[in-house]
């Protein structure tokens, strides 16, 4: 439970990027914050730059959660697709603003939408990956009853990726919330059995269980930190390390 301040660098060559919806409101209640999309697009444009090829996979939470609105008496399945939507939604304006500095860009939709995304075809995908152009992975896995995070897990072991980079509020996996107990204590590494066990809340069960059978690691570090996902890959910065 150390600092990984000047921990040796590891090289990635593909990686995914898995971060929520409300990390896209900035300090707004809903919805899209545009200085901040463009702040995170600047996080994924470092990291390009350094040759690195990037999935990426955002929820809609900032839009709609579908497990809120079953709670509320919607039916489940409705909206489920609905937080799917919220995704395509905010695939889109990441897209818009990678595009903006030059970055070659595809939204992949796990459902069908021809006008405004690809569909989800693998081999496809890999190769816009090899063309260094940056995937963002819409509507999750188009099913129901599975969040993003597990959407995230699936597509990096399909697509190969040597790691999973999830980006929170906080600079890595805590043994209680940071937020409310000061006397939190952070991970440097942790199994996922542990993760499970201890319901630490790194990502879902399903997501966890996935990643461990494909010995996919998972790396939990704050996107609120300027420059904190271009650091690790340089061998820098504050994060939580996931695996077997």
């Amino acid at each position: 439970m150390t600092e990984t301040e000047g921990a040796k660098p590891k090289s990635y060559d593909r990686v995914m990027l898995k971060i929520s919806g409300e990390a896209l409101m900035g300090d707004q209640g809903y919805g899209l914050h545009p200085p901040t999309v463009a702040r995170i697009a600047d996080e994924v444009d470092s990291v390009h730059k350094l040759g690195v090829e990037i999935c990426m996979v955002i929820g809609g939470g900032n839009i709609f959660r579908g497990l809120q609105g079953s709670a509320q008496g919607m039916e489940r399945t409705t909206a489920d697709y609905m937080g799917m939507l919220a995704t395509v939604m905010n695939a889109l304006a990441m897209q818009s603003a990678l595009e903006a500095k030059g970055i070659h860009c595809r939204v992949i939709s796990a459902i069908r939408m021809d006008e405004v995304a690809e569909p989800y075809i693998r081999r496809r995908a890999v190769r816009h990956l090899e063309k260094k152009r940056v995937i963002i992975f819409a509507a999750g896995t188009g099913n129901p009853y599975f969040t993003t995070d597990t959407a995230a897990t699936l597509r990096a072991s399909e697509m190969n990726c040597e790691a999973i980079f999830k980006g929170t509020k906080v600079d890595g996996v805590y043994d209680k919330d940071p937020v409310k107990f000061p006397d939190a204590k952070r991970y440097e590494t942790v199994s996922y059995d542990e993760v499970l066990q201890k319901h630490l809340g790194v990502m879902d069960a399903s997501a966890i269980a996935l990643a461990r059978d494909n010995d996919l690691p998972i790396i939990v570090f704050s996107l609120d930190e300027p420059g904190g996902f271009k650091g690790i890959l340089e061998g820098r910065g504050t994060y939580t390390r996931v695996h077997g």
